[in-house]
């Protein structure tokens, strides 16, 4: 009988160093055992609004995302299908018609800073790891990241941060870490964590032994 891949989820604020984590996991673990999916690929495209509306859309709201599409294609996977994700272009807040094809694999990692907060996408994660950092290393990540990444001005990345990321976090990101298995203090600096969820997660690969234990 084949056996189901383990779904692994990690969540955590803007800046956290969620995409750090999943990255270190990915090389500790192997790439060639895990799908990697970012939810950030499933923003709606927003290519029927002109661009001064698009800028003006809350995207750290749940309803800013097509989970319901990466719902689909986590089932697909899980049933050894290959899925073709979505690629987003953050500078114009719209879809390329490219997509990315991700096929099947005994590991699948989704990572997002709501990928825990809607209880549908939550309920199919086999392991549920929450990166926590302060609030203030994340918001010199996110200015970093958007300006010199993203094309954004210093004034529009604070005023997105104060209207919309701030609040979202408190209402949205922050109360979902009590549905996580392990808690990763200060994301991709915490090598002792890090290593001890990679391995977990090579025990899981070898004797689908449960993770639910919180990290140093």
């Amino acid at each position: 009988m084949k056996r189901r891949p383990i779904i692994i989820g990690v969540a955590g604020g803007t800046g956290s160093g969620k995409t750090t984590v999943a990255m270190e996991i990915l090389q500790r673990v192997g790439a060639e055992h895990i799908a990697y999916i970012p939810h950030d690929a499933y923003y709606r495209d927003l290519s029927h609004l002109p661009p001064a509306q698009r800028a003006r859309v809350n995207f750290d709201h749940p309803d800013s995302l097509e989970t319901e599409l990466l719902i689909q294609h986590l089932k697909r996977l899980r049933e050894g299908e290959s899925v073709e994700i979505p690629v987003y272009d953050f500078t114009t807040h719209t879809r390329s018609r490219e997509t990315r094809r991700v096929g099947p694999a005994p590991v699948i990692l989704v990572e997002g800073i709501l990928v825990f907060s809607e209880p549908a996408l939550r309920d199919l994660f086999d392991v549920k790891l929450y990166v926590d950092t302060d609030a203030d290393i994340r918001i010199i990540r996110r200015l970093q990241r958007d300006v010199q990444e993203r094309g954004r001005t210093l004034e529009s990345v604070i005023q997105q941060y104060l209207t919309t990321v701030r609040p979202m976090h408190l209402e949205f990101v922050e109360p979902s870490k009590r549905y996580a298995d392990v808690i990763i203090p200060e994301g991709g600096f915490n090598e002792v964590a890090i290593e001890m969820v990679a391995a977990r997660i090579r025990g899981l690969l070898d004797r689908e032994q449960p993770l639910a234990e919180e990290a140093p």
